[in-house]
């Protein structure tokens, strides 16, 4: 692959690839610098419900005043990216309609508004591509199918942990390896009780959304990595929630194994986590039955085998998510997207819930998530995470226990709601 020579020659050329961004938080802020210094592409517009953080971004950039335009119209819109000004909106869908714009990075969080801006920007023809994975394990199987028929790309972003994972995983089986189970370190224990009150303090030291530190705590944001790795390559958790023991790096490959050969697995082919050093890193642990294979990888210090441990100690966020992008628009291709429903992310009540309450979403004091493989969750009529934001309980929820349809109703007047529904007769439609 050429990427950096293609930047180059379009750098040289003057045909940048022009990016917008919705949602301008830690992850999107620091995108936008990352593109400013790479060649042949920048972000020209960015949309945030409060313009005065896409404005200080681009101020700190040494961007004018004179050269940014704040406005929700579009044709104003058009023509400032049009003659190479930025764009400030309050209008997220405004940058999924946009013909001056090559592909649009969702980067929010909420699923709502990543259902939105995804399947306007797909039937507009334009390039999507998620740092909002909530979205993507909610309708990313119906977003990929969308936009393959239309002839752009819907993709989950490079940098973040499904997507390392699924470079780990595409490598392994590329050498005829058989992938035993992929994962992530996770930096700190589950505290399924973490809530925006607890985390407060610690969230504004890091300069950071103190839901957001509340669903890394409680458990979410892994669930959510990990059902994204499993939809897109067909490993499923072993358990609710999977393990999730503590293990350091020489002994991945003892651990995340069958139980047959000494590990915690009932099978093969599983998605997992570490709360050991490997943090930030990710892992693919692989087998060969080969003795040539072996012996070779013996020699070239692997290990004894026949389980090998493929360690990748980084995961670069925001600043790879750029390199999505380019694929997207030079190659047409995606970096990781659900194939299928493999497992599912549903919600647990965080507290009691009494009837007649509404609930919060992610990170919120009133749900923690976990991952179930996906027919388990439907047995059990759980409610998808993406969806239960907003929804009202009709039946007392104890502590600890799932969200199902027997006990929760969603809000059906969502758009994701809908989209999934729609999903959900397409998946029924093609078993």
């Amino acid at each position: 692959m050429e990427l950096y020579d293609h930047l180059l020659k379009r750098e040289s050329e003057g045909k940048l690839i022009h990016i917008g961004l919705v949602g301008c938080g830690q992850m999107g802020s620091g995108l936008v610098h990352v593109t400013r210094k790479m060649q042949g592409l920048e972000t020209f517009a960015i949309s945030d419900i409060d313009v005065e953080r896409p404005k200080a971004v681009l101020k700190s950039l040494g961007i004018p005043k004179s050269e940014i335009c704040v406005t929700n119209k579009r044709s104003e819109a058009e023509d400032a990216v049009s003659s190479g000004k930025y764009l400030v909106t309050e209008d997220a869908l405004l940058l999924a309609q946009m013909d001056s714009l090559d592909a649009v990075i969702e980067a929010t969080g909420i699923t709502e508004i990543g259902a939105r801006v995804a399947w306007t920007g797909i039937t507009n023809g334009k390039n999507i591509v998620m740092l909002n994975v909530e979205t993507d394990v909610t309708v990313g199987v119906i977003l990929d199918r969308l936009a393959r028929n239309l002839g752009c790309v819907y993709t989950v972003a490079a940098g973040d942990e499904p997507a390392v994972c699924k470079m780990l995983y595409d490598f392994s089986k590329t050498m005829g390896f058989e992938v035993v189970s992929v994962g992530k370190g996770k930096n700190n224990p589950l505290d399924y009780e973490a809530n925006p009150d607890t985390c407060r303090e610690e969230a504004e030291s890091k300069g950071m959304n103190p839901k957001m530190l509340a669903s890394f705590k409680d458990g979410t944001k892994t669930m959510v990595e990990m059902a994204a790795v499993s939809n897109a390559t067909g490993l499923i958790p072993d358990v609710p929630g999977m393990h999730g023991p503590k293990v350091e790096l020489d002994d991945l490959n003892k651990v995340y194994i069958p139980k047959e050969d000494g590990g915690i697995f009932s099978k093969s082919g599983c998605v997992d986590y570490s709360t050991g050093k490997i943090a930030p890193g990710v892992y693919a642990i692989v087998k060969s039955d080969d003795s040539i294979i072996i012996k070779d990888m013996k020699f070239l210090s692997m290990g004894p085998g026949p389980y090998y441990t493929f360690y990748r100690p980084y995961h670069l966020c925001n600043i790879e998510a750029p390199i999505a992008v380019v694929e997207a628009v030079i190659y047409g291709e995606t970096t990781v997207t659900a194939k299928n429903m493999y497992s599912e992310v549903v919600s647990m009540a965080k507290r009691d819930l009494k009837a007649g309450e509404t609930v919060g979403g992610i990170g919120s004091a009133d749900i923690f998530n976990r991952i179930y493989a996906y027919k388990e969750a439907l047995k059990k009529k759980a409610i998808p995470m993406g969806i239960a934001s907003g929804g009202k309980v009709f039946k007392d929820i104890s502590k600890g226990e799932i969200l199902t349809e027997e006990n929760f109703a969603p809000d059906t007047s969502s758009f994701v709601y809908k989209l999934r529904k729609m999903q959900d007769v397409m998946l029924e439609n093609r078993r």
